[in-house]
């Protein structure tokens, strides 16, 4: 009996062309790049309430679509830690380094590099190069996660 194909980088497929799609939609629709740091960024400290519809619209279809599809296909592992304090020290050091870096993985990273934006490309080298080290660090030198 033949061995079935691993298919967990189809999700990483799907997700990433899905980020893509809509950071596409995003910067055809109204002009601007999109960030999630920079679209959350505003709405809490009062900067992007001149479009506080658009803003919410996006991250509700962050949250929601997850939502929905997981009838469709099921659960994912996440192959997260289940600890909760980890999790949220990990994305409150995640968005203050959104702030200093003044953007996320979907504006330097996705966005940023599509339109070869050096800004972005450096921004990306670096925050690969501190995710690796921080991996490195957690899981194989303290094994905490």
């Amino acid at each position: 009996m033949l061995n079935a194909i691993p298919t967990d980088w189809l999700w990483g497929l799907g997700g990433g062309l899905l980020i893509g799609l809509g950071g596409a939609v995003f910067l055809l629709g109204n002009g601007r790049v999109m960030g999630a740091s920079g679209i959350i960024g505003g709405l809490v400290d009062g900067t992007g309430w001149g479009s506080w519809a658009e803003r919410a619209v996006f991250l509700l279809g962050v949250v929601l679509l997850p939502i929905v599809l997981t009838p469709a296909v099921g659960p994912v592992a996440t192959h997260a830690t289940e600890n909760v304090v980890l999790l949220v020290a990990a994305g409150l050091l995640v968005g203050i380094g959104t702030r200093l870096a003044n953007g996320c993985t979907s504006g330097h990273g996705v966005c940023g590099i599509s339109r070869l934006s050096i800004r972005g490309i450096v921004a990306t080298v670096f925050y690969i190069m501190a995710g690796g080290l921080t991996v490195l660090i957690f899981r194989q030198i303290l094994g905490i996660i």
